[in-house]
């Protein structure tokens, strides 16, 4: 447990290589992770070129990191080798469609988190990039993922060269439900995020944004209706186009 509580998100790393000895390790020790059916419904392409971290880049808004990392790791939900493995046991594979990309993806982001958790005790730092769903067809041709295989995580990775503070969080009274569900009333939406709205940082990010509060940064800029729904639009047809919707 020390170590999660320890976790910070990493953004620059030396020059030192990840060697893949240590990555294949790590892979390994990873794939114990849960799995539905026991089926591992995930890949990884590993990206070390420098032209290559270049390609794709602007699916991730040319974030710094992406081609400054020794490596970048994409993580897929993939039913494609399953279906093959199918396929050549005279069997009749049925994993086109949504529900297959559910378990998939739960599949890669199990597998992303406890590979997270293990490159931490081994040292390296990483930074998970969210921009993995936003532009997917762009990380798809890049990285030639052939139909029912999806990007859904992307890790940059490599040892530290910075430790910055961390990033707060919400206590666990604001998101554990026992027994059901309770609604949330003003009175505990005030006391819940007290805390966070109160942060130096994030008062100067109200401030810089010109908003009256710390929720209108989120909604009129960072994580705004025509975004989201531009890009829910571009995964859609993505999905479509590598065979999870029909």
């Amino acid at each position: 447990m020390k170590t999660i509580l320890q976790r910070r998100t990493i953004r620059r790393y030396t020059d030192q290589d990840v060697s893949p000895e240590l990555l294949h390790k790590l892979f390994a020790a990873a794939s114990r992770t849960q799995t539905m059916g026991n089926l591992q419904l995930y890949s990884v392409v590993v990206t070390r070129d420098a032209e290559m971290k270049h390609k794709l880049a602007p699916a991730h808004f040319n974030q710094p990191m992406v081609e400054q990392a020794p490596v970048v790791l994409t993580v897929c939900a993939d039913f494609r080798r399953t279906t093959d493995w199918c396929l050549s046991r005279k069997a009749s594979p049925g994993y086109g469609n949504f529900l297959s990309f559910i378990n998939a993806a739960t599949d890669a982001l199990l597998f992303t988190q406890m590979f997270c958790h293990l490159a931490e005790e081994e040292g390296l730092g990483y930074c998970f990039l969210g921009t993995t769903v936003y532009m997917p067809q762009l990380i798809i041709d890049t990285l030639q993922l052939p139909q029912l295989v999806m990007p859904v995580a992307t890790l940059t990775l490599g040892w530290p060269d910075e430790c910055p503070p961390q990033t707060d969080r919400l206590a666990p009274v604001s998101f554990v439900h026992e027994e059901t569900y309770q609604p949330y009333s003003a009175a505990r939406i005030d006391q819940y995020y007290a805390e966070k709205e109160q942060l130096p940082e994030n008062q100067e990010f109200v401030r810089i944004n010109h908003k009256e509060t710390l929720a209108q940064v989120f909604t009129d800029c960072r994580y705004t209706l025509r975004d989201n729904e531009a890009m829910s639009a571009t995964l859609l047809d993505a999905l479509r186009k590598q065979g999870f919707l029909q």
